[in-house]
């Protein structure tokens, strides 16, 4: 069974890793031709911090998903055993109410955002001049 699991998550990792890297042949590039690559993530400081934020929250809210889960699976195996019922329900408690927070935090930002009159934080700094 462990083989079997090995060789599957090998593949899969193969896969995923072949569709999410594609290979560029040399004969795309011209000799001589300037490689450009693109605009980058970012444009200014506050796109940045607004996609970093974005990123921050989604990873929060999959890892309380995460738990969520674990939580449940713990209460599934747990027998009928009072510690380990009680140990899974603490768990999930607790995704509950980290999932609670993210949410409020969240929007405390964008109402305090709202109330100052921007819609996210890329508005908040796109009047900042750089320096020089």
């Amino acid at each position: 069974m462990k083989k079997r699991f090995t060789q599957l998550s090998l593949t899969t990792s193969t896969l995923v890793a072949g569709l999410a890297f594609p290979v560029q042949t040399l004969a795309a590039i011209s000799p001589g031709e300037p490689i450009n690559p693109g605009k980058g993530f970012s444009t200014s400081i506050g796109n940045l911090i607004n996609g970093a934020l974005s990123f921050i929250m989604v990873i929060a809210a999959l890892l309380v998903f995460l738990y969520l889960i674990l939580g449940g699976i713990e209460w599934i195996t747990s027998g009928g055993d009072k510690s380990k019922t009680e140990t899974a329900r603490n768990k999930i408690t607790s995704a509950v109410i980290g999932l609670i927070i993210l949410a409020a935090s969240y929007a405390i930002l964008l109402i305090i955002l709202n109330f100052l009159g921007f819609g996210n934080l890329g508005d908040v700094f796109s009047n900042v001049k750089p320096i020089k």
